[in-house]
This record gives structure tokens, sequence and C-alpha cells, in this order.
């Protein structure tokens, strides 16, 4: 069963979409098996109300491009058993990409958006993105190597970055850990190396829909916030992800808060609440205690093995950040706060921080249903989100009706 949603662009949701009696092409017409199921050509007449030589036509140019098939026969009603036509979920393959600050995963999927094989390796991203994206795209050899594909098979890329991205072009905008990204063009890069569409997002952002996913509860408004070596939230309003005018819309790590006076931020301004509470923050406070404490996993570490200072360090850097998302509450309203990246894992701890100021600060209307918790799958929710955020985009009637224009001109 596919897992589309709506919050990711505003292409209508391929399980609502209407096919329009008469008009429509192949991409609209397979957006009728994206639900996942089986339909006989009789059923597909009478939900697109098209002539059958022309249904067939479009069913003829999806089968050229591999999507759909023959499957199991339906019942019969009398006489020969229909024929039944479904989405061939492994008739393609999606990459999915997650850079982190320290970390790269790589996944492929099929257009079931069910994984088949990941892997990871630790980067330094300071080494910029030729030598990353590379590192990726070896890492997808080997994982295709073992599915035993081909880079052909790939019909689509989703990766997330940890910066602001500019959506319609997947080029970083001046991200502040990412020196060299600036205004590189990812899509462009991979390219050159496969024929396949290519969406880069803020990973964020690719965390709050790999969430929403997961996510049985009232998810048509809340934030996903990362905790992490950065911090950053994406934002879920009425069902639709949000951006903002230049996709930079939930970079809360960088607003100020009152205990970063006179503390000074990578990215040149005073008081960032990521100058004070992001994990090497955290982290650099303990050591100031004569701590041993060096990376995010250390500080989690700590916590769990019940080290006071690091429990207060942890406590601290939730009421910092609570004094941002108070007054997001009061901005967003949100139904829910989900808080995801390597410092969560300190649990209840960090929650207790958070709820502190939120609940004292935020209105009673605003926060008497709120619910603020852990993220239940925070590790492979950005690649969650790129393998959706990647199909959705791919089997969308326009692109789907490009893909059978160049099989026209190739014909």
């Amino acid at each position: 069963m596919l897992c589309f949603t709506d919050v990711m662009t505003n292409i209508p949701s391929p399980q609502n979409a209407q096919v329009s009696r008469g008009v429509s092409g192949a991409g609209e017409v397979l957006q009728l098996f994206l639900d996942g199921n089986a339909h006989s050509r009789t059923d597909l007449a009478a939900l697109t109300g098209m002539a059958r030589s022309t249904l067939q036509e479009r069913l003829d140019t999806l089968t050229q491009l591999g999507l759909i098939g023959l499957v199991q026969e339906g019942a019969s009603t009398g006489g020969r058993p229909p024929q039944r036509i479904a989405l061939l979920p492994e008739a393609r393959l999606i990459l999915a990409i997650d850079l982190g600050a320290s970390h790269l995963r790589v996944a492929l999927s099929n257009l079931a958006s069910v994984p088949q094989f990941q892997a990871q390796s630790p980067i330094v991203l300071s080494d910029g993105p030729e030598v990353i994206l590379q590192a990726a795209l070896k890492l997808a050899d080997d994982l295709l190597s073992k599915a035993k594909r081909q880079r052909d098979d790939i019909i689509a890329v989703g990766m997330g970055v940890p910066g602001p991205v500019i959506f319609d072009t997947g080029q970083p905008a001046n991200p502040p850990i990412m020196p060299g990204w600036d205004r590189f063009n990812i899509p462009e890069w991979f390219h050159q190396h496969l024929d396949a569409l290519v969406i880069v997002d803020n990973d964020v952002n690719l965390m709050a829909l790999g969430e929403r996913n997961q996510n049985d509860e009232d998810n048509d408004n809340f934030l996903f916030v990362k905790i992490a070596t950065g911090i950053g939230s994406g934002i879920i309003s009425g069902g639709l992800l949000q951006r903002g005018a230049q996709g930079t819309a939930g970079d809360i790590g960088h607003v100020r808060i009152r205990r970063g006076d006179g503390i000074f931020c990578h990215c040149g301004n005073e008081g960032c609440l990521e100058a004070v509470a992001s994990g090497p923050k955290i982290a650099q406070a303990l050591r100031d205690q004569d701590i041993e404490a060096h990376s995010n996993t250390d500080v989690v570490d700590l916590v769990a093995a019940g080290n006071i200072q690091a429990i207060h360090a942890v406590r601290q850097a939730g009421r910092d950040l609570g004094e941002v998302l108070a007054a997001s509450v009061s901005l967003l309203n949100p139904s829910q706060i989900v808080i995801g990246g390597r410092i969560s894992a300190a649990g209840e701890h960090l929650l207790a921080g958070i709820r502190e100021v939120v609940y004292q600060r935020g209105a009673p209307l605003s926060t008497q249903h709120l619910q603020i918790r852990t993220s239940r799958s925070w590790e492979d929710g950005a690649l969650r989100g790129a393998s959706m955020i990647a199909l959705h985009h791919a089997l969308s009637p326009q692109a789907i009706e490009a893909k059978a224009t160049e099989l026209l001109a190739a014909n």
C-alpha cells in the first residue's frame, strides 16, 4: 500500500485524485493505481468515463514505461475472469539520501514506498558537495549491487540537507554549517550521473513528513523539532508542509533567547538558540565542568548513566528550546510538538525542560490538549520523508506526462 500524503506539495494527493472525464492523460490514469489495488479495464473505464480505445492508449503508455502490468485474475461473474492491472512496485526504485552534520545515510525503496536496502557512513561536511555527493552515489551503487539492479532503475532521488533549501531549484541557501554548499546545484550534479527526478529539501522538513506518515494521531497541525548538532523544525499546518517564501520556515535555531546574551553563533548573530542549546554546546558546557563530553552521544550516555551535571544541562537546554517553542505555540497552535535528533534520546529530562516553559507561558486554550513527546522514529525519518517526497513527485501526473512525451518522441 502506498503512503502518499498531500502534505508534501500542492500537487493533489494521488489516492484522492479525480480523473477528468474524457480529457485525462496517462499521468492521471496512473493515479488510480497508487492505492495499491488492481483494477479491471471495465472498472477503469467506469472511473474515467473514457472510451475503451482511449483508455487502452493510456494503459499502453504506462505499460511501455514499465509502471503497470497484469496481475492475478479477478473473480468471474460468468465467462472468462477479467484481467486486472496494477502498479508494479518493483518496476523502479527511489533513492533516498539523508545528509547530516556528521553522517550520510542512503536507502533504496520500491514504488510501494517499502525500503529495500540501507547504508550509512560518517562524513566531514566541510569536505564540500562534490566529495559528499560522490560518497552518496558510491553508497547507492553498493546498494544497487546488493539488489542486483542498475542506476537506470532509479526513477527519482530525494535528499535532505541540514540547512535552508530553495525548494524550486534544490539549492542550499547560505547553510550555516555547510561550507561550500551555498547555491550548489545538487539536482544538476545528480543529472550528470542519473536519469532521474531529483528533489532536495531541508532535512527537518523531511523528518516531519516521515513522522507524520508514522503517526496515527491528529497530525494535521504539528511541529517536528530536531535537536542535534543544530536545531531546526518542520512545520505541518492544515495538513501541509510549510516551507515559507524562501524555504526558511522553521529555522528556530537562530531565534534569539535570553540566556544567549553575549554568546555569538556561527551564523554571525548573537544569542541564537543553537549557540546555547545544541548538542555540541551542551557538551561544551559539561567540559567546562571537567566532565568528558565531546559529542551528542557522549551527552546522551552521561544522562543515561545518571550524571547529575549532564541531566541539569540537558534540562536547561530543554528550557531554552521551550522559550522558542512557547512563542511557536502561540503563533501556530499545533496539536503536537515532536522532538527528534540525537539529543532527543535524553528523553524525559529534555522533555521536562521543554514542558516546564511551554506550559507555563502558553495560553491555556493552546496548551490544554498539546502533546510534547519524542519522535517514534527520528533516526530513519528523514530517509522515509525523502523517499515519500521523491515518489510523490516522480509519479505525479506532470512527471508521468513528461515521461510519456519522451517515450512518444523516442518512438
